[in-house]
Order: C-alpha cells, then structure tokens, then sequence
C-alpha cells in the first residue's frame, strides 16, 4: 500500500457517521439535519436552536443567494461562532458551497476540519449537453480532475458530495450511474437530489439501491411545480416530502438496500432565493417537521 492510497484509507476509515456504512443488526433509520436555508437571512442564534426541535444536533450552513449564514459566519468569527454551537448543542455537519464550485473548496477545509464537518457539497462541471459515450467521458474527466480535491479534502477528514443538479453531467440516471461507478476516490460521493430527476418514485428508488457506498447526502425534495418562478406558497411547498405527489417510500428502500447512513435534509427553494420558506422561524421548523413525520410513516412502509 503506496503513502497516498494508505492516507485515503486512514481518512475514510476516521470518518464518523454520514458516510459510514451501517451495520447490519441496527434498524434502518434517516438522520437529519437541519439546513441554515430554510430560514433565508435569520440570524444564526435564532436558527441554531431549531435543529434539536428536528431532532437533530447537525446543521447544514448555506451562503448566499440561499441564505446568509456563511456570510454570518465569516462576519463573527469562527471563534464566535464555535461558541454560538456549542451554546445550542449544534454541530456543523455539512457545508454546502456551490459558489466556490468543485474545484474552489480549499479555503473551506480548514474551517470544516475545525469543526468536524464532514461533508461539503458542490456542484458539478462538464459539457451537460453530452450523451451518451460522450456523456459517460464528461463524467470520468470530472472524477479524474477531482482526484487532487478528494486527497486535499481526505487530509481534513471531509468527503466532497457532488449534487446531481439540473443542467449538469449528473443530471440523469445515466450521469448518476456513471459517477458512481467512475467516482473510486472515497472521499468523493453523491448529493442526491430527487427534485432533479424524473418524478418517478420506482426510477429514483432502484437508482439509489444500485448506487453503494457512493451516496454521502440525501435531499428530502421533489420537484413538485418547480421553483424557478413566483407562485403561491402553498404550490411552493409542494417540493416538500409530502405535499407534493412524489412517494418517497421506494426512495427509502432504496437507501435501505446500501445501508445508507448520511444526513438527510427535509429540503425545498422558496422564490426568490433567501427567503424563509415560511413566516416565521417556528413556522418554518414546523413545516420541516412535517416532512419528517411523512418521511418516518415511509420508512414504517418498508
């Protein structure tokens, strides 16, 4: 065993909970987190507190357009901040950096080392438009340049989770399939995101089940009618697990055949970006709630 393949092996094998695989005499169960989105610009000692009445002790902090609180952190300081946890009970369990991109998550490792982050999710890059062979190409370039990443993000003991976002190479089944066969480093793994693929719950469901280890994070979103466009708020929350029509029981199982034990983020886009997605904070963690309620009648189904 080389030096390199050795420190890729040691990291993984440090790594605590979301990407670690479960063991097979414990009962299937999700675990949740809370993501700093959800309540658009609210201030982070609002919004802490929120995360035990989801019953979880993780946050996912987001920055703008979709929230703030990267920005609130970067202003506080990191010092502050870790205060401000550790007066909740909070940890950071995930940062989500889309702006910075696959290739720009460096200056995010320390931070996510010293707070025992283990997992920061990005977006992808490549030709979208490729099919095909050209697709499945586009798709190993990406895993090939991110090898360096994945060593940089091993050594501070975070796994990159790469969304299959609309509009890029792991938009569909086949990109997702692809990755996860391509994708070896074990510091690199999926985001996966219900709310872009085709709404069909067998599809997504035996997607998941094929997909291994590969799956670090899981959205706790439909598609329900979209985001992109100002709408009433009622059709808005149809993205949430439950409202809208997609049934996420074969999503489930699925994550159940890979033993999988990542976050799970009841999730959805108010319009416009940064916005809470309800009235008010208790209103938002109340909406939350009712997703996971609908998402544990699921896993009672399995």
């Amino acid at each position: 065993m080389n030096r390199r393949t050795f420190c890729q092996f040691a990291g993984a094998t440090a790594l605590a909970g979301p990407v670690r695989a479960a063991r097979e005499d414990q009962p299937f169960k999700l675990n949740y987190l809370l993501s700093s989105a959800m309540y658009g610009t609210t201030t982070l000692a609002e919004v802490l507190p929120e995360a035990g009445k989801i019953g979880t002790d993780f946050i996912d902090i987001w920055p703008r357009p979709h929230a703030n609180h990267r920005e609130q952190v970067a202003e506080m300081g990191l010092e502050t901040f870790e205060k401000l946890l550790a007066k909740h009970g909070v940890k950071l369990g995930v940062l989500t950096q889309y702006k910075l991109g696959p290739f720009g998550l460096g200056p995010e490792l320390p931070v996510a080392r010293r707070f025992g982050c283990r997992v920061i999710i990005c977006g992808a890059r490549g030709n979208s438009k490729a099919t095909g062979p050209a697709l499945k190409a586009e798709v190993k370039k990406f895993t090939e340049e991110m090898k360096p990443h994945a060593d940089a993000a091993a050594g501070h003991g975070v796994t990159i989770a790469v969304e299959n976002h609309s509009g890029q190479i792991l938009s569909t089944p086949d990109g997702i399939k692809w990755f996860a066969e391509l994708a070896t480093h074990p510091h690199l793994a999926l985001a996966f995101a219900p709310h872009h693929l085709p709404q069909e719950a067998k599809l997504q469901g035996d997607l998941l089940g094929g997909l291994g280890n590969k799956v670090a994070f899981f959205y706790g979103q439909q598609h329900g009618t979209g985001s992109h466009r100002k709408q009433p708020r009622e059709k808005e929350l149809l993205q949430m697990p439950g409202r809208g029509p997609l049934d996420f029981t074969p999503l489930l199982r699925g994550l159940k055949k890979i033993n999988f034990t990542g976050f799970t983020e009841p999730f959805m886009h108010p319009f416009p970006r940064g916005i809470p997605i309800r009235d008010s904070t208790a209103g938002v963690t109340t909406e939350i709630n009712r997703s996971r309620d609908y998402l544990e009648k699921c896993l009672h189904n399995l």
